[in-house]
Order: structure tokens, then C-alpha cells, then sequence
């Protein structure tokens, strides 16, 4: 096949550039997907800046959506042509975590992608024009076409936009991942959302969707909050200019968030997260850190208020890709209010730029 065009990343402090690599082949349990368009999002970013280690040169996005174009060895759950999105966890199946359902925690993944740069084979498909290998951060997305295991690849229906639906597989798979680990049934419930932009709206949506009450949306940026409440929050602050938590609690009746979800992976975040809950909250932390980042949490008012804390990593692919699919088809996620603005692949910088700048709302896109 034909050749294709890349966004290519040599390492933090290197711009990224777009280079003609060859098109890479599916192997056995894999298709090549011509990308339709691919989520720009923050866990990139911590790449890009050196915050999360990852072997350079490589490929980043790990949200997409497109077509089915080839098929591998042994694939017949899915046929060329099918409108597809892809998770950014990518399961292999047969590890210990993954035969326990949780997709979320596969070992091959993290073990061969998120270290390595590899397939679950331990093999990227991706080289230079010269033949040197180039790593894959997840399926390797800003790029013309990617090879991603079907384990992470769900069915599109004609009725959702083949572009915007994109999103679906990080900022709609991890809000629905972290509103699961909340535990309960959020109908009436109070939930407070600190940081609302791709994922945290996207939370926002989802909550609301299912009847939780009041909905508390807290940022430093006022745009953001406008949109959220547009999106199903209630209540918004911003903690720049009002107290975050006299807010909560007048609108909880002075008791407090139950569910609080911090989705930005800060320490003063996640500290301002935990000040928000009731007793016997839980707190959901989906937010990726910088480094070895820690928060410093009161340990008797843990203890004494009954406090639950808990990570939200993306969700269950195998089992929650599909539900996020048929959430958004019936409603409970517009993904095309979710993408805000979209670029092209020589873009992709300045994409990247103005969401370290904190300058996009909710989800962009960039589109081949």
C-alpha cells in the first residue's frame, strides 16, 4: 500500500512534524483503519512535555474513529468497511486482569504499549521512510491510517457523525469508566466535577443523563463553565473567584458533594476535590499527573468522615466501548456539541499548543 502521512513526535522539547511513512499492515487479531479524525487530549500532552515517559520517535492519538479497511488473520467480528471507534485500552484478553473483566488493568497493554511503544505482540507497525522504527502511543491516531487491535474497536451506527464520534473512545469511554467507579446509582445524587474540559464535560453529559442532582461544575475557566452548563450542570464555579466549597455545600444543603470526580490530575486539584465531599463520599480520581506528582489528603477527616478514594483509568473496553457507543446514539452524549473546534494534521501542533494554553473547550479534533 501506498504510503501515508504521520504526525511524528522525536521527543519532548521537539516539534512535531508531519512525515510520509509506509502504511503499516494489520497483523493477526488487528485491522487497519483509515482514520475519519482523532481526539486531541491531555494524556498526549503529558507525552509531548516529558511528563508521562515514553519512547520517542512515535506516533501519538489514541482516540479515532474511521473505517474498516483490511483485516487481519482470524478477524470476523468485524468486516471491511464497517464504521468503527477505537478505545485508547486496548486489551489483549488472555492476561489475568483481562480474564477478570478488567480490560481497564491488562498487563500486555501497559506492559508492551505504554511502556514500550509496541502492539500486544511487542512489535509497533510503524517505521520512518528510512525504515526506523517509530512507537505507537496506544493505535497511533494522528496519522492518515492506524492498525488497532479489535479488542478496542466497537461498531458506529449510521446515526452518530463519523468524525465527532471520535471522542467516544477516551473523553466519553473514560467519563463513563469514572461515573461506573462512582459505585452507585446517581439518580438524585449530588456530584461535583473539578476540571470540566473533554472529559469533564463529557461527565458532566453522562451525569446528568443519569438524573443526578445537583450537578456542580468547578474550573478556573469561565468559558468552559458556561459551556458545561449548557452540557447539564446545575451549579458552577469558578475557584479562581468564589469559594469551590461553600458552593458545594449550599448546593447540597450544607452536606456536601456524595460523588466528586477530579478529572485535571494536579495536587491542588485533587486536594480541592476532597474538600468538597460529604461524609461517606467518594472521590474519583481520573486525572493523569505530571510525574510523580502526590496530593496530601487529611487522613483523620478520611478516616473519621468514612471518605472512599479511588483511580478511574479509561473503563472496560470489551464491555463498556460498546455501551458508550449505544449511550450516545440514544442521547446521553452529543459528541457533536462535544467537538469544538478541528484541525488538520499539519495542525496538529497548534491543536496541542492551545490545549496546554487551556484554550479549547470541551474536545478538539484532528481530522486527515
Amino acid at each position: 500500500m501506498a504510503d501515508m502521512r504521520a504526525v511524528v513526535w522525536d521527543g519532548p522539547g521537539t516539534p512535531m512534524t508531519v512525515e510520509e511513512v509506509p502504511t503499516p499492515s494489520p497483523g493477526p487479531g488487528e485491522a487497519l483503519v483509515r482514520i475519519a479524525a482523532t481526539g486531541v487530549c491531555h494524556t498526549d500532552l503529558h507525552v509531548l512535555k516529558g511528563e508521562v515517559a515514553f519512547p520517542a520517535p512515535g506516533v501519538l492519538g489514541h482516540e479515532i474513529s474511521g473505517h474498516v479497511e483490511e483485516l487481519g488473520e482470524g478477524v470476523d467480528t468485524l468486516g471491511v468497511g464497517d464504521r468503527v471507534v477505537g478505545a485508547f485500552i486496548m486489551p489483549c484478553g488472555t492476561c489475568r486482569q483481562c480474564q477478570d473483566g478488567r480490560d481497564d488493568m491488562c498487563e500486555t497493554f501497559f506492559a508492551e504499549n505504554r511502556l514500550r511503544g509496541n502492539l500486544l505482540d511487542g512489535t509497533s507497525r510503524l517505521t520512518r521512510a528510512d525504515g526506523s522504527r517509530l512507537s505507537m502511543y496506544s493505535m497511533a491516531g494522528l496519522a492518515e491510517h492506524a492498525v488497532v487491535p479489535v479488542s478496542a474497536l466497537a461498531r458506529l451506527p449510521e446515526s452518530l457523525p463519523l468524525k465527532e464520534s471520535a471522542v467516544l473512545g477516551c473523553a466519553a469511554f473514560t467519563a463513563y469508566g469514572a461515573l461506573a467507579r462512582a459505585g452507585t446509582d446517581l439518580a438524585g445524587r449530588s456530584v461535583a466535577v473539578v476540571a470540566v474540559g473533554g472529559v469533564g464535560s463529557s461527565i458532566v453529559q453522562l451525569a446528568r443523563h443519569l438524573a443526578a442532582d445537583p450537578i456542580v461544575a468547578v474550573d478556573v475557566d469561565d468559558a468552559k463553565l458556561e459551556a458545561a452548563r449548557g452540557l447539564g450542570a446545575t451549579v458552577t464555579v469558578n475557584s479562581t473567584t468564589s469559594d469551590a466549597r461553600e458552593a458545594v455545600l449550599e448546593a447540597t444543603g450544607g452536606d456536601g458533594a456524595e460523588i466528586v470526580l477530579e478529572v485535571l490530575g494536579r495536587p491542588e486539584t485533587v486536594e480541592l476535590a476532597f474538600s468538597l465531599l460529604r461524609e461517606g463520599g467518594r472521590l474519583v480520581v481520573v486525572g493523569i499527573a505530571a510525574g510523580a506528582a502526590t496530593a496530601a489528603i487529611p487522613i483523620t477527616a478520611m478516616v473519621r468522615r468514612g471518605i472512599t478514594i479511588t483511580g478511574s483509568f479509561g473503563a472496560r473496553t470489551r464491555r463498556d466501548l460498546p455501551e458508550v457507543v449505544r449511550l450516545a446514539a440514544e442521547g446521553a452524549f452529543d459528541v457533536r456539541r462535544a467537538v469544538t473546534r478541528r484541525f488538520s494534521l499539519e495542525e496538529a501542533p497548534e491543536a496541542y499548543a492551545l490545549l496546554d494554553a487551556g484554550r479549547i473547550q470541551g474536545r478538539s479534533i484532528v481530522v486527515p
